[in-house]
């Protein structure tokens, strides 16, 4: 069966609500006499009185109180639906990772803002073990993630950028750790200290015994934060540790990066409407991304 046509669903919803044709007429800012005609298109569609007239006086009918009240619930929720998406095409809330963050988003993000007047991006910069994110119990309508790109049934995700660890330390420490990694106090940015293993791994070392001692961080940003200050030798990502490279504050012991077939990936909800307000900040975000450096770090080799 097709749907009657909506204003005729409206112009009786509202003449409903109020107990009036000339009431619904002022409201919807139409004649008293469409509202009349609307309604008896639906009483011929539907077979039924909607409405019980007494001279001037209208009445609802039992059928049509049960029409009204299900149309009502269907308008609130039509409202709610457009009110969402108004509110969408204005506004992001967007979940990433704290080194991430620091070390390329928010001057990225301040560039969007600057030519860009809407969307609105609040950004959630937070600490995840495992990046990951649950769209339907965490306030977020997009994501950064690091991962492989399998981020949960009910995701979709586009990748930005490859992730390529590399030892990184201060340069007063560099002599030391190319002449003897083994004597050198580790800095260990995640907790199970995979980093070091991929990074070993990928170059061909074996672990030694040392990679279970030495200083334990949360992020990649303390590590670099750490090494920085000449605490021992961390595992950084070689595009989010380029400024740092650049400015001094860090070296490369060893040229190898390893990619560790992670990567940043921008995720949305897979079951989420058309969004343009979240096309116009991937489309940003995959004309800033971080380049891997041609020039400025001597000896670089890339271990794909």
């Amino acid at each position: 069966m097709s749907l009657p046509p909506l204003y005729a669903l409206r112009a009786f919803a509202c003449a409903a609500q109020y107990g009036s044709f000339s009431q619904a007429a002022t409201v919807l800012h139409v004649t008293p006499g469409a509202i009349s005609r609307h309604i008896r298109t639906l009483e011929t569609l539907f077979g039924c009185e909607l409405f019980i007239r007494r001279g001037p006086k209208v009445e609802v009918s039992a059928a049509g109180r049960v029409l009204a009240t299900q149309l009502q619930s269907g308008f609130d929720s039509l409202e709610r639906a457009c009110a969402a998406f108004s509110q969408q095409s204005k506004n992001l809330r967007l979940k990433a990772p704290s080194t991430l963050t620091m070390r390329w988003l928010l001057d990225v993000l301040q560039a969007f803002r600057e030519k860009n007047s809407t969307p609105e991006v609040a950004i959630s910069s937070v600490w995840m073990a495992t990046d990951s994110v649950d769209f339907s119990r965490e306030p977020f309508d997009c994501a950064i993630l690091l991962g492989n790109g399998d981020f949960g049934p009910g995701t979709e995700s586009h990748l930005l950028f490859k992730e390529w660890l590399i030892p990184v330390c201060s340069p007063a420490l560099k002599p030391q750790a190319q002449q003897d990694l083994a004597s050198c106090e580790l800095i260990h940015p995640t907790a199970d200290r995979r980093d070091w293993q991929r990074w070993l791994r990928g170059v061909g070392l074996t672990p030694g015994a040392n990679l279970w001692q030495g200083k334990v961080f949360d992020t990649l940003e303390q590590g670099n934060m750490a090494a920085i200050s000449g605490h021992g030798i961390s595992v950084g990502d070689l595009l989010l540790s380029l400024n740092a490279l650049r400015d001094g504050l860090l070296t490369l012991p060893f040229p190898q990066a390893v990619a560790t077939g992670d990567g940043y990936y921008f995720v949305w909800p897979a079951n989420a409407p058309f969004s343009a307000a979240r096309d116009t900040l991937l489309s940003w975000l995959r004309d800033h991304l971080p380049a891997l450096p041609t020039t400025g770090i001597d000896g670089l080799i890339l271990m794909k």
